[in-house]
């Protein structure tokens, strides 16, 4: 059947029913060129398609059915999805009947459906792959397995929908799964004959191949879940997620595996008279020795199809039409530089026996989120109502910039689908989230403490360019100011700049640093705005000021409209917090400056003192027995987010599993947490003087943090059994084995803010921090302090371990 090549001549036959069908027809319907996708039978989702319509009277194996239907609607391109109708030669009806036909002939499609023929051409074809042996017999199979001195896996020749591979963790274990395959018939006719080879250890890599007989070009590698449970853990499925990129997939490996395994596999296709135009799934498995073939499939794979199609750049019709006429090497196949994640929800039971016509809710909201899908894979439609009609029975796709956010966007999505039984993996890419950690082991990880500059960040060489700057601007000063830099902020008294009666100015600026890459990582923007205000506006306060405006800066790689507001959304939430105006701000596109879906926030906040009024603080009125309170903090706030990436990435623990400290949310969620605002419980006692100095736990913690607001002759005692140190820090000591002096110089530890206090107001002022929902915490006291000496002691530190 000819194809005329302009928009709207394809009118496609696309035969399966299952979630890589919903994602084909999902990509194909986006193409200029196809007028028409019939899928056959198709299911709930590909019913949803607007250019889709499903044929339920149509299996795969009616091939007279298909091609008679085919023949009556004008049908001018076919393509097969599972890998039964192609086994079976479904290739050689179409194709003599004049259609093109997407997929390889009966001949290649052994590749797929016999291990043995498929183990035998990769020998023949000098394809790197383990050592194996054949097997049509079960007593010499089984003699076999009791005499062989390797690790091995057993695989039923045939056909078995993915789960026909055992990997046996004894010898008896293997005897029994031997005798299920050939004996008891587990797999049916599948196991009739029976591979058994070497257990290659490392990790796997999935190729979808474009294949026109002579060029072959590959989407980017996926990784795939093959366990039913976690941890890889119970018996094989067809796939209960993936995720692509890979990060052990380096350029350099995928051109490795190009060069000695995709292209002689081709080559060695067109040597044996084999035709093949359609995909090649290549199983690679990186070993120690290098890249080694574990199998191959003659179609897409499910669920790297729904994982790989969301990233294809350009038209699946064309490169399909070009592998059936022989120009895919004038065509290009990229994919996007994003990441891509799919989370399987399977039926209860599955992969064993499960049931059928549960009904299916998925909530409005599921795919509100930009490059999120829903893959329907086991699902029908009866009288208009979703119902599970497989194991497999949907997928929740995401993309991100990265994977942390396609990670996090796809559990969100999964969320929101409810059906009796349901049961989806929850480490989906754990692999990937622990590659750059290399945690190796807990001996090592207790081995080797983490600190702040280990992390990539020096308060030593901070503190450094805060002395040598002074100087600097102090030279521009043109009229009194009471303020030098290393403060918290600065303070302007207009009245010596000639303006009378007007009142004393503070202002600040301050950023949220890296806590903006987990907000990045998690794809949850609305919160991180509220930690930029907290940062300005609580060192405001430390000048006795109140909050009047702020003015924020947004600079991004390119403007993504929607992490835009979300971001504003959290800093007008911060600013109704911290009871001042948002006057303006910029927004910013800085290209390779920043990474692509990065962002760097700032912001300059103002603030005023009344006229007569004293800025903080009071260091001349400080004396030995002034009292220091704590205000509790809300979490880490927004401080020492370096080292935390470092300390959770070793801890191989995904951002998207459930908190060790608080299991009711997830370790990104929980250190999202925003930083707390602490204006409008100070500012009554501001009005009533009746603190002398304030000081905000941010960069540098409680060590260098309360030193800043103290005169030369007054040190700060802190007792860290006063309070009891949130969770949250104390899995961050123990994960990172961080010593107990960087705790203090690097993180809150649970006070966000410091009050010095006369011993006789102490009552007062925790009264009306309490009456304002503030939890007050009395943790120390002023003492002597020697020339020379240092700022700040916190006593008894052990009891953070």
């Amino acid at each position: 059947m000819g194809i005329k090549n302009e928009e709207g001549t394809l009118r496609i036959l696309l035969i399966g029913g299952g979630g890589r069908e919903h994602a084909l027809a999902w990509k194909l319907s986006q193409s200029k060129r196809v007028a028409k996708i019939f899928c056959a039978p198709g299911n709930g989702g590909t019913a949803g398609i607007s250019a889709a319509q499903n044929l339920p009277h149509l299996q795969p194996d009616n091939f007279h059915g298909l091609l008679d239907f085919a023949s009556k609607s004008t049908v001018n391109l076919v393509i097969a999805g599972p890998e039964a109708p192609l086994v079976a030669g479904i290739e050689q009806t179409f194709r003599t009947a004049g259609f093109r036909f997407f997929g390889p002939s009966k001949l290649a499609a052994q590749l797929e459906g016999s291990k043995t023929f498929a183990k035998d051409f990769m020998t023949r074809h000098n394809i790197p792959t383990a050592r194996y042996r054949n097997f049509s017999n079960y007593e010499e199979a089984r003699n076999y397995l009791a005499e062989v001195d390797y690790s091995v896996v057993l695989k039923a020749t045939g056909i078995a929908a993915g789960k026909g591979v055992v990997i046996p963790s004894s010898t008896q274990e293997a005897q029994t799964a031997l005798k299920e395959m050939m004996v008891d018939k587990q797999f049916g006719s599948a196991g009739d004959e029976v591979v058994i080879e070497e257990l290659l250890e490392g990790q796997e890599l999935s190729f979808l191949s474009f294949v026109d007989g002579y060029t072959i070009k590959s989407l980017i590698p996926a990784q795939d879940h093959k366990q039913i449970f976690e941890n890889d853990q119970g018996p094989n499925t067809g796939g209960m997620g993936c995720y692509a990129p890979t990060p052990i997939a380096s350029e350099k490996l995928v051109e490795d595996i190009h060069r000695t395994i995709l292209i002689p596999t081709v080559d060695g296709i067109r040597k044996d008279r084999m035709p093949f135009k359609g995909l090649l799934f290549t199983g690679i498995m990186v070993t120690k020795d290098g890249p080694k073939t574990l199998e191959y499939n003659v179609r897409f794979g499910d669920p790297e199809t729904q994982t790989l199609l969301p990233l294809m750049e350009g038209d699946l019709a064309e490169v399909m039409l070009a592998c059936i006429d022989g120009y895919l090497d004038i065509i290009d196949v990229k994919c996007k530089a994003d990441s891509c994640v799919t989370v399987v929800a399977a039926a209860g039971g599955y992969p064993g026996s499960y049931k059928k016509g549960d009904p299916i809710t998925i909530d409005a909201k599921a795919c509100e989120a930009k490059y999120t899908h829903v893959f329907h894979a086991g699902t029908s439609r009866t009288s208009g109502a979703l119902e599970t009609a497989g194991g497999r029975v949907l997928a929740a796709t995401a993309a991100a910039p990265n994977l942390e956010s396609a990670l996090s966007k796809a559990y969100q999505t999964i969320s929101k689908i409810h059906f009796e039984g349901m049961y989806y993996r929850k480490d989906i890419a754990h692999r990937a989230l622990s590659h750059h950690s290399h945690p190796a082991s807990n001996h090592d990880r207790q081995e080797v403490p983490l600190t702040y500059a280990s992390a990539g960040v020096s308060i030593d060489a901070g503190t450094e360019l805060v002395n040598r700057i002074k100087s600097l601007a102090a030279s521009t000063r043109q009229f009194d100011t009471k303020s030098s830099i290393g403060g918290f902020g600065g303070q302007v008294d207009l009245a010596a700049a000639g303006y009378d009666q007007a009142p004393i100015i503070s202002s600040g600026v301050d950023g949220v640093g890296t806590k903006s890459r987990l907000a990045i990582r998690m794809n949850k923007h609305d919160t991180i705005g509220i930690d930029l205000v907290a940062m300005v506006a609580n060192d405001i306060l430390t000048e006795g000021a109140e909050p009047l405006w702020l003015m924020d800066t947004i600079n991004m790689h390119k403007l993504d409209v929607e992490t835009g507001v979300s971001i504003v959304e959290g800093i007008a939430n911060g600013c109704i917090q911290a009871n001042c105006n948002l006057a303006g701000g910029e927004t910013a596109e800085l290209g390779d400056i920043i990474r692509e879906g990065h962002y760097i926030l700032d912001a300059s906040c103002s603030g005023a003192l009344r006229k007569g009024r004293r800025p903080l603080p009071w260091k001349d009125d400080m004396e030995k027995g002034d009292v220091l309170l704590g205000l509790t903090s809300s979490g880490a706030h927004s401080n020492g987010y370096s080292l935390i990436h470092k300390i959770v990435e070793r801890s191989g623990l995904p951002f998207s599993s459930p908190a060790p400290w608080n299991p009711s949310t997830s370790v990104g969620l929980s250190l999202l947490t925003p930083t707390k605002i602490y204006v409008r419980a100070l500012l009554p006692l501001f009005e009533k003087d009746l603190v002398k100095g304030a000081a905000h736990i941010t960069g540098g913690g409680l060590v260098e943090n309360i030193p800043r607001i103290l005169p030369t002759g007054l040190k700060a005692e802190v007792e860290a059994k006063s309070w009891s140190v949130p969770e949250v820090f104390r899995w961050l000591k123990k994960e990172g084995n961080v010593e107990k002096e960087e705790m203090a110089r690097v993180f809150n530890l649970g006070i966000g803010m410091v009050l010095v206090v006369a011993e006789g107001h102490v009552s007062e002022v925790t009264k009306i921090l309490e009456e304002n929902g503030e939890k007050v915490v009395r943790i120390g006291g002023l003492v002597g302090r020697e020339e020379g000496g240092v700022g700040c002691v916190v006593q008894d530190m052990e009891v953070w371990d």
